[in-house]
């Protein structure tokens, strides 16, 4: 067995991405695109620099080839979470990279956006999905729900939507059945040490004769015994831990707050229907005071027989 450090934490993470071979090697296998190079964006977010935010971005542009052997290149926004809170920010940030100058193709006119892919690998589970990698695409289709084919890709289409990735870690479950989950068994978290969540054990005869997976186990490697990486690990869990224990404070206060708005709802109709029954009560009333009173009947009489005051007669008689 091997131990390695675990890339869910974010210090980790970086650290292994930094290296573009085996940036390539993971993003190729998410993408499944032929990625011929890759290259770190400097706009990436660091575990130092937060104080709000609890996810981690790194961005790529990826040089990739086709079929035909023509190439071009991708951004790959690369983000990850371990909280269960952060679809907004998500959102915000793809907001953010839609804006930025640099993202459009070079010498483009008509300030077209290089095309765009979304990787969100999430340390929580998305609701029932249980496969471990999803992939979101956007086809084109006319009115009557026909796939457009032609004319597609086009880049003013490529600058309007964006496919997505998504990793369910927790859903990974330590199978290996083809190149991408051998890729990810390096995030599989069923093979945590028990003595501490900062490591992973793996078998290493799995990945004998990999060349592409060798520098990625090295690099993990490297960052297990490095202790300004632990350090930054244990920052880390100290940060997501009072940011959980926030987000269930928030759950809770809000799970107190939809009972007490559902006992006020309870006693509103509650009263709403009491004072239906008192109107109700109220026309019947009005209507025998009303029916006496044409019979002659006087106002004394009618408080005697109907059991109320006179002063009620008068009321009700207005």
């Amino acid at each position: 067995m091997m131990t390695i450090a675990n890339p869910i934490y974010d210090s980790v993470f970086k650290f292994l991405m930094e290296d573009t071979r085996v940036a390539k090697t993971i993003l190729s296998a998410l993408t499944k695109m032929d990625v011929v190079s890759v290259k770190v964006r400097p706009h990436e977010y660091s575990n130092s620099m937060r104080d709000t935010l609890s996810m981690f971005r790194i961005d790529f542009s990826a040089t990739v080839r086709e079929a035909d052997g023509s190439e071009h290149i991708v951004l790959i926004e690369v983000q990850k979470t371990w909280l269960e809170t952060e679809t907004l920010r998500f959102r915000q940030y793809l907001g953010v990279q839609y804006q930025r100058k640099e993202n459009l193709i070079e010498n483009s006119k008509e300030g077209y956006a290089i095309p765009m892919v979304a990787v969100y690998i999430l340390g929580h589970k998305v609701g029932d999905i249980e496969e471990p990698v999803i992939y979101v695409r956007h086809d084109a289709y006319d009115y009557n729900e026909n796939r457009v084919t032609k004319g597609l890709p086009n880049p003013f289409v490529d600058s309007l939507t964006h496919d997505s990735i998504i990793v369910q870690i927790p859903r990974l479950r330590g199978q290996v059945n083809n190149r991408l989950e051998k890729v990810l068994s390096v995030f599989d978290q069923t093979r945590s040490d028990r003595r501490s969540e900062h490591f992973l054990n793996i078998d290493d005869t799995l990945y004998q004769n990999d060349d592409e997976m060798q520098p990625i186990l090295h690099r993990l490697l490297m960052a297990a015994s490095d202790a300004a990486i632990q350090q930054d690990m244990d920052a880390e869990e100290l940060y997501c831990s009072v940011l959980e224990k926030r987000d269930t404070e928030i759950m809770l206060n809000a799970k107190k707050i939809a009972e007490q708005n559902a006992q006020l709802k309870q006693q509103k109709a509650k009263l709403d229907d009491q004072q239906a029954q008192l109107q109700e009560k109220d026309n019947a009333l009005r209507l025998s005071i009303q029916v006496l009173q044409e019979m002659g009947v006087t106002d004394e009489d009618i408080a005697k027989r109907l059991g109320i005051e006179p002063s009620e007669v008068v009321r009700f008689s207005k």
